[in-house]
């Protein structure tokens, strides 16, 4: 038999729920590896970040039902936020259930999805009243730009415009997104700092020890040699104190045997 953590207890949907409103719509969670690999990174650095606020749900490609009795009124945002509603494990999103919708949404465009990303979609998302959608095209192929956002106006989305950094910031969130080489970023402004993943983080403590370190070798390094340069010097000095006094011996002497010889 089996052990069971903490965790494993933590209550899911009843059965029925789970017969009646399924937990996956049998489409993969991303089209290509990179979709994914930035879906993952983006859910997992904002779980981070909200790590310390136990009312904030952060998940992302979970089905979510949005009329109670009708399983075919159901949307699975690539990701998700919403605040208020406990990290509990979810199989799937019941709107009645959690009393409301969530107030961040973000879509992974593609080839196959940015229509609907751009129209029903955006449509459905303001209708339910999630206050921010963003959307991102990792590959810069096809949405008008490669990162857009949106925010709930009157019951309409409207554009985001860019910070002077290039960034969208999502009030909703308090976070500004941005597109880099590197993928999409997310920066806190309050805190100064770009939001990471705990093994980006890890490894950047990591590599900050790792520098640090060497620049105390480097700093001990120098104290060695100002050490050895001082030693030098004063063998130096030493040795001219030497010179000086064989010198000055010398010089007795040869006084020495003219008083001598004088006499």
């Amino acid at each position: 038999m089996g052990t069971h953590t903490k965790e494993d207890l933590i209550a899911y949907a009843p059965a029925e729920d789970v017969e009646l409103y399924p937990d996956s719509d049998g489409k993969p969670m991303a089209v290509s590896d990179l979709h994914r690999r930035i879906l993952t990174r983006t859910i997992e650095v904002l779980d981070t970040y909200f790590q310390d606020r136990p009312e904030v749900y952060v998940s992302g490609d979970i089905m979510m039902y949005y009329v109670q009795g009708n399983p075919q009124k159901s949307v699975s945002p690539d990701v998700l936020v919403a605040f208020g509603l406990g990290k509990k494990l979810r199989r799937t999103y019941l709107v009645w259930n959690e009393g409301k919708v969530p107030d961040f949404a973000m879509e992974f465009s593609s080839e196959s999805t940015y229509r609907n990303d751009l129209g029903h979609k955006m449509q459905l998302y303001a209708s339910l009243g999630i206050q921010d959608y963003f959307l991102y095209d990792a590959e810069d192929l096809y949405l008008p730009s490669p990162l857009m956002g949106f925010t709930l106006v009157d019951g309409a989305y409207a554009p985001i415009s860019e910070d002077s950094d290039g960034g969208l910031h999502s009030g909703a969130l308090g976070l500004g997104f941005h597109v880099s080489a590197a993928g999409l970023g997310i920066y806190d402004p309050v805190a100064d700092k770009w939001l990471q993943t705990p093994a980006e983080s890890a490894t950047a403590r990591a590599e900050l020890a790792e520098t640090r370190a060497q620049q105390e070798a480097a700093r001990a390094q120098q104290e060695i040699q100002r050490a050895e340069n001082a030693e030098t010097r004063a063998q130096q000095e030493t040795q001219r104190a030497e010179n000086a006094e064989a010198e000055i011996a010398r010089l007795r002497e040869a006084l020495a045997r003219l008083q001598t010889d004088g006499t």
